[in-house]
């Protein structure tokens, strides 16, 4: 089963997406979707609320997405055209705690893209895709984390200045890059790169 992840530096960068892009302009792929949320201190992974919970059942869930309102990021990817779409909340830094029963969920897929820098902690997938906004000051420690380990950049056009402090670019030297201009967030030559890679993991 051929594994796409798709990361980024921070939050608002285009990653749902391109997840979304890619669905639509891969149909034949036949997708299984994941979006990968982590919640902070407080919030309960079960349904994403308030929560005191301390308890183990509520350090993360996998739910499947039924609704395609277009509403979540999940249920984007069933707009999209994916055959199926999970949605996996776990506490910070309890990845680790879903990852059998995510990959028990993934075992029937025919191929699965994933939207989440911290699942490569678990998964080598067939292609890692990073999404960057010069822009947008933040930078996540996951993303700086695993940037040697990008198969390709996805870069947003029009940032004249690097918003980024302390942050080396060296890891990703060399590697493909894909400018995109939202709300246009796949190009047809990202489309390509996309199926090629997966073509030869086959």
């Amino acid at each position: 089963m051929p594994i796409v992840v798709v990361g980024g530096h921070s939050r608002s960068v285009g990653k749902t997406s391109v997840v979304a892009g890619l669905i639509a302009a891969l149909p034949e792929f036949h997708w299984t979707a994941v979006k990968i949320t982590q919640y902070g201190h407080g919030i309960c992974s079960a349904n994403g609320e308030l929560c005191d919970c301390a308890t183990d059942d509520h350090s993360w869930a996998i739910t499947e997405e039924r609704d395609r309102s277009g509403e979540s990021d999940s249920s984007r990817f069933l707009v999209a055209g994916a055959t199926r779409a999970l949605w996996v909340c776990t506490r910070q830094g309890m990845l680790a705690e879903a990852m059998p029963r995510l990959r028990q969920e993934l075992s029937t897929a025919e191929n699965a893209i994933l939207e989440s820098n911290s699942v490569m902690r678990f998964l080598r997938p067939n292609l890692y895709l990073t999404v960057l906004d010069a822009a947008t000051a933040d930078f996540k420690t996951s993303a700086q984390e695993f940037l040697d380990r990008a198969d390709a950049v996805i870069l947003h056009n029009g940032s004249e200045q690097v918003a980024w402090m302390n942050v080396s670019l060296k890891p990703i030297a060399g590697k493909p890059t894909f400018h995109i201009s939202p709300p246009r967030f796949v190009t047809p030559e990202l489309v390509e790169f996309v199926r090629k890679q997966l073509a030869i993991s086959v």
